[in-house]
């Protein structure tokens, strides 16, 4: 970080990108009338359910940040490319599948092999754009990639348990950064990373940060409306905001907390109002 560094405005600009594909992209899943299936392992209507549920999506991110750190410290380059290459073209082409269906559906119903081609093609650009070059395009398809995972996580995860997943994963973020594996792998140096981060004005920003403000912006929209949608992304852009002004003091700061519970604030807020 910039020792001038100064936080303006302008620097919410690919977090405004990222939520506005978001919203488009829920808007897809809404008109379509697109089935979606939970991805929770454990069922909601118990009381241990969306703990349990919180509870695992931490582990999860926990255990893939623990090791990209130790591939990354013990200079194990080559694998982490492969093992994060490999898991971000999984992720484009299961997204361009349902969102281009999802399009199919509203605008013009398209024979099978079309529905396969068209995603494999952008799948196989993406692919290029992150490895193949060294395009400034990589952090515009970042955030991107962040709207369209955040939306299907939102779309598919029901609404207590992504208020805890959401809840917990701002909370060990704030432990991450400082003690635990994300500050150390932002250290090292989030450039290396590409497709896991982008940057904007001397402003580094991870995937995981944009996903899970576009999960909670668009479950948001999904579940509950507009008004708590827009309200929510209001909250997020002011917690980003007071997030950003916390790197003119320090050189990394946790980018879920405040977002977050800014954002679920707001939402939850204008939801009597639906």
């Amino acid at each position: 970080m910039s020792e001038s560094f100064k936080v303006k405005l302008i620097h919410l600009a690919p977090v405004i990108v990222s939520l506005l594909f978001s919203i488009s992209c829920a808007y897809l899943l809404m008109a379509s009338r697109m089935k979606v299936f939970e991805i929770t392992p454990f069922q909601e209507e118990s009381p241990v359910g969306p703990i349990s549920n919180a509870l695992y999506f931490v582990v999860l991110v926990g255990l893939g940040a623990l090791v990209l750190f130790l591939l990354l410290r013990n200079g194990r380059f080559r694998l982490v490319i492969f093992v994060t290459g490999f898991a971000l073209i999984s992720a484009v082409f299961l997204l361009s599948m349902v969102y281009f269906y999802a399009f199919s559906m509203i605008f013009v119903p398209l024979p099978t092999g079309v529905l396969v081609a068209v995603p494999a093609l952008i799948t196989v650009s993406v692919g290029y754009v992150f490895y193949g070059t060294k395009s400034r395009l990589c952090d515009l398809l970042v955030l991107l990639l962040g709207g369209a995972l955040g939306t299907l996580l939102g779309a598919c995860i029901r609404t207590l348990s992504t208020v805890l997943i959401l809840c917990f994963l701002a909370v060990y973020d704030a432990f991450a950064v400082y003690r635990g594996p994300v500050g150390k792998i932002a250290r090292v140096g989030l450039e290396k990373l590409r497709g896991l981060s982008f940057s904007f004005r001397n402003i580094q920003m991870g995937l995981g940060d944009l996903t899970f403000y576009s999960m909670l912006v668009s479950h948001m929209l999904l579940y509950f409306g507009v008004i708590p949608c827009l309200a929510s992304m209001a909250g997020v852009l002011v917690g980003c905001f007071l997030a950003f002004s916390m790197l003119e003091r320090e050189g990394v700061f946790p980018g879920l907390p405040i977002p977050i519970f800014v954002g679920l604030a707001l939402g939850f807020l204008f939801v009597p109002l639906v």
